[in-house]
């Protein structure tokens, strides 16, 4: 299907700043399909002037599903959950003014001529990437990697992904018509428009921030030929209506629009976070991971970002989020899925009040150590005893340590930033579900001696329709949306202290 990609030559923003009109503010409704690597929601917004609400109105698990060849997403079951939330958005507003996908980064779809998928997306935990990395370095030196990309070195980006497909099953890349990336291949079915939304691309680790395009030549050095990708377009933009049969199985009375958003999570959470342009700020997107980092208006491609192992992923704007994965609050979530497994069941809030409790401790976990599903309590003891640390005794000192380590990686990671942009960074804004970890927040500030804001916890959602606001001439610029969280949403300061680290 032909691309319907546009913005109206004289949008009401265009004429506003011509003179020639003010804006008559109108209330409007937005839904976010907000998908996380745990669960998914979709979120109703109202934007009313400079005020938005926000609400959840649908929510569901994102479990992987391990197969005798792979661990793979169950796509079709997230699609069918997307319809729900658009059902529910129409049945509470009747009428929706537009519609955005977000999801997690670096996985992707690959479809045939006829655009159906050729085998489930897999996820990007599958153990298929485990030695590509090394493989890809053999043809293709790190230093020139990262030259062409900026992008930090993890196993799972989507480049080992797509050599260690190339390497087992070329025949099913060779049957490829079209690689779409997650929040890309949700927006196809939705729409019919085969695009690639650039924040999400450059997490692959085969986009060109400097070039804007696709490193097709790194590719095809590595024996893929790479004449199936869509084409590029930025966040904010109208990619059409609704299909028909979406209208229809989800009882809408219109077609509303999809558009662009900061399509990888985080893109969409920084454009969220509530700083002032004088503020000297970094920013951490808390939740399963935790990405923290600056905006910058230019990717910053240099031996020292190299060695510190950062990366630069499109933002929205044209901005460039310079930042750091840090294993964030995934390590907890499998301890928790571990002692399910045994009988007991803990809440995060059960679990944050025994660390609380838990007397201060001064073990500290190497969180990269632990990035494979496993019994993580196990597994954390026998870290402790290997490296000579005290062992945490209970479930509430487990949390602890683990709340403890994310803080103590939060420092370093800090004071490579502020080495490497030459400049110190004043206060931290934590966005996204774990800025409600209220410990974590106390610790971070503790650790890295830094002003901590906390919130909003739902920077994803929030990005994501405020992105579609500025798509449809709503909002002007990206300074007005982060004007509009901070008119909407309430923030907790949290002040350095010493009580729960000593």
């Amino acid at each position: 299907m032909a691309s319907r990609l546009s913005r109206h030559p004289l949008s009401e923003c265009a004429l506003a700043k011509a003179g020639r009109y003010t804006r008559t503010y109108m209330r409007r409704n937005y839904l976010a399909l907000d998908l996380g690597a745990e669960s998914g929601r979709a979120m109703l917004a109202h934007l009313d002037g400079h005020r938005l609400e926000l609400s959840e109105i649908h929510r569901f698990l994102n479990t992987p599903v391990p197969l005798p060849t792979g661990l793979y997403w169950d796509t079709l079951r997230l699609f069918h959950e997307i319809c729900q939330g658009i059902c529910a958005a129409g049945k509470a507003v009747g009428e929706l003014d537009g519609i955005g996908v977000d999801t997690w980064g670096v996985d992707f779809a690959l479809l045939g001529p006829d655009g159906c998928l050729l085998e489930n997306p897999r996820h990007y935990r599958d153990a298929r990437t485990q030695e590509a990395m090394q493989q890809v370095f053999a043809t293709i030196p790190r230093e020139e990697i990262f030259r062409q990309t900026g992008i930090q070195f993890m196993n799972i980006n989507s480049l080992y992904q797509l050599y260690a497909a190339e390497r087992d099953a070329p025949h099913v890349l060779d049957a490829a018509s079209k690689l779409l990336f997650m929040p890309d291949l949700f927006n196809y079915y939705l729409t019919g428009t085969f695009a690639s939304e650039r924040t999400i691309a450059s997490t692959s680790q085969f986009y060109d921030p400097v070039k804007k395009g696709f490193a097709t030549d790194l590719l095809r050095r590595l024996g893929i030929q790479a004449g199936f990708f869509a084409e590029l377009i930025d966040p904010g933009l109208e990619l059409g209506p609704v299909l028909p049969y979406v209208a229809e199985c989800c009882g809408l009375d219109g077609e509303p629009h999809v558009y662009t958003v900061g399509s990888h999570d985080t893109a969409s959470a920084v454009a969220a976070v509530p700083a002032r342009p004088d503020e000297n700020w970094c920013y951490i997107s808390s939740g399963t991971w935790s990405l923290m980092g600056v905006e910058l208006n230019e990717p910053m491609i240099n031996d020292q970002a190299l060695q510190a192992n950062f990366t630069n992923e499109v933002g929205v704007e044209g901005t460039i989020r310079f930042l750091k994965n840090i294993p964030g609050l995934w390590v907890l979530q499998e301890c928790r899925r571990t002692w399910a497994r045994e009988g007991v069941e803990y809440s995060y809030a059960e679990l944050m009040e025994r660390a609380r409790a838990a007397p201060p401790s001064v073990t500290t976990l190497d969180l990269e150590q632990f990035s494979e599903p496993g019994n993580y309590p196990q597994l954390i003891n026998d870290h402790c005893r290997q490296t000579g640390q005290q062992p945490p005794a209970d479930p509430g000192s487990v949390a602890r340590v683990i709340l403890y380590s994310i803080a103590v990686r939060y420092k370093q990671v800090l004071q490579t930033l502020e080495q490497i942009l030459g400049r110190p960074l004043d206060v931290i804004y934590i966005v996204g579900g774990g800025s409600k970890n209220r410990l974590l927040n106390q610790l971070a500030a503790d650790v890295t001696g830094r002003r901590v804001v906390a919130g909003p916890a739902e920077a994803t959602a929030i990005g994501n329709v405020l992105m579609q606001a500025l798509g449809s001439d709503a909002i002007d610029s990206l300074e007005e949306l982060r004007t509009i969280v901070r008119q909407s949403f309430v923030v907790e300061e949290f002040q350095p202290e010493t009580s729960l680290i000593s």
